[in-house]
């Protein structure tokens, strides 16, 4: 078994001996944050942990805004309905210890309906799941690795808020790509996080600083896709806490300073055996050692790029960071090795996969997957070709198809996708659309300090 995780046994005893008398009993939201109950030890052994056992929460908490603000056009929950409960089932396979909150453990759930106990088909657990389910019907398993960049700022999350989250001290005054020296002076804080993260069966590689000034990125190991999921939530909410509680601040913001670049969640999918046991990515030889698999796989997630695209640009924030030559991709085109497109074909033999750079530290990890999943298999259902390999430089060619310019464009494009319909189901696909609608809704409902400063005394 993994460092860090527990069986239904071990927490049994850990809760008997006092080392563990609090445990985490959550489920991401729609923004992928973990939402939940802090359970005492001894009632989670004895009432939630046996065969059945459950708690239950708001419905409500799957049509929230980033604010906990409940909002309108769902079908699943609204006021008209009364906002019941669901019930929350742990998955014990994700039960674990969370070494950096003093005697807690943490378990993943799933959402059934209170009355029925069938799935909650529009939680993100779930929507995964569901894409999962798909590629597993055609023999496949999919691996899924993430690196999250994010920006480590000076001061405390209280100090940061004060501030109206403006003129923050980043941790660096360099940009620290790679530099050793100043990322040292970080470590007191990325060694907690990458050291804390190991213990709780989130395993890390290795740790970088990235190319702004105070951001890092610190590289979790593949995994297949719903285990990756729940580390990748699990790790956002944690770093956030082990910042906290060293009196610091760090954003996974995808644009959190026009003056810096952005923070991205460079996602790498590869399909596999349905035991896992062989990569389907690599054929030594065809051209590009690309498999009909990998030329599928990749062909419907380039096809798919625009009509999926809130998926792994969620908010209004996201689209800020299509910066060209910010080393965020603005091109819908694949390259070998080419960092200025917006897939890139990385690795050899078991190792080879395919990355896509498109995605923000933003994104929620179950939908940005499950997006992914769904793209992958319509290339491989379909037999999308993916053309031939970009060879240059992207940002400049003005004839290649682009990201999305902006939320709006986003969701114009999911909501007139029959793919993303197709392989989520009307259900699911509205409940996203209207997401997405009320983020930008959201948006309007508000007086920036740009419209201010340019408009006040000009206009």
């Amino acid at each position: 078994m993994t460092k860090g995780m527990l069986t239904p046994d071990e927490i049994r005893a850990a809760v008997a001996d006092g080392s563990i008398d609090t445990v985490l009993v959550v489920f991401p939201d729609l923004q992928g944050r973990l939402m939940g109950k802090r359970v005492v030890g001894e009632y989670f052994v004895d009432e939630v942990l046996p065969p059945g056992g459950a708690l239950e929460a708001c419905n409500y908490l799957l049509a929230l805004d980033v604010d906990m603000t409940p909002l309108p056009g769902y079908h699943y929950a609204n006021w008209e309905q009364g906002y019941g409960d669901f019930r929350m089932l742990p998955d014990l396979t994700t039960l674990r210890r969370i070494p950096w909150i003093e005697r807690t453990a943490l378990v993943m759930c799933d959402l059934v309906d209170e009355e029925t106990g069938e799935p909650v088909e529009v939680s993100p657990r779930r929507i995964l799941k569901r894409q999962i389910e798909r590629a597993a019907a055609k023999g496949f398993m999919v691996n899924i690795g993430a690196e999250l960049e994010f920006f480590l700022f000076r001061d405390s999350y209280e100090e940061a808020a004060a501030k109206g989250y403006a003129d923050l001290v980043p941790h660096s005054n360099v940009i620290e790509d790679y530099h050793i020296l100043q990322t040292t002076r970080d470590e007191y804080l990325i060694r907690e996080i990458r050291n804390s993260m190991n213990d709780a069966g989130i395993v890390v590689e290795f740790s970088k600083g990235e190319a702004g000034k105070g951001q890092h990125e610190i590289n979790l190991r593949y995994a297949d896709a719903l285990t990756m999921a729940d580390r990748h939530a699990i790790y956002k909410n944690g770093a956030k806490e082990i910042a906290a509680l060293a009196g610091r601040s760090i954003t996974f913001m995808a644009k959190y300073s026009m003056e810096e670049v952005g923070s991205s969640c460079h996602l790498h999918s590869s399909v596999w055996t349905a035991d896992g046991t062989q990569s389907l990515m690599w054929d030594a030889d065809a051209p590009d050692h690309m498999s009909d698999t990998m030329r599928g796989w990749l062909g419907g997630i380039i096809a798919t790029g625009t009509e999926f695209a809130w998926l792994f640009a969620p908010t209004v924030n996201s689209y800020k960071r299509y910066q060209p030559e910010s080393w965020a991709p603005t091109a819908l085109a694949w390259g070998r090795d080419n960092r200025t497109c917006g897939y890139r074909l990385v690795g050899h033999g078991p190792a080879f996969r395919m990355e896509s750079r498109v995605p923000g530290a933003d994104v929620n990890p179950y939908l940005a997957y499950a997006a992914t999943i769904a793209a992958g298999l319509h290339g491989i259902e379909q037999g999308i070709d993916p053309g031939a390999a970009f060879s240059g430089n992207a940002y400049a060619d003005e004839s290649l198809a682009r990201v999305p310019h902006t939320l709006v464009d986003a969701i114009a494009a999911l909501e007139g996708s029959e793919a993303a319909r197709a392989a989520f189901g009307d259900e699911v696909h509205h409940h996203l659309v209207n997401t997405a609608r009320q983020e930008w809704n959201s948006f309007n409902r508000v007086v920036t300090d740009w419209e201010r400063r340019r408009n006040f005394e000009q206009i």
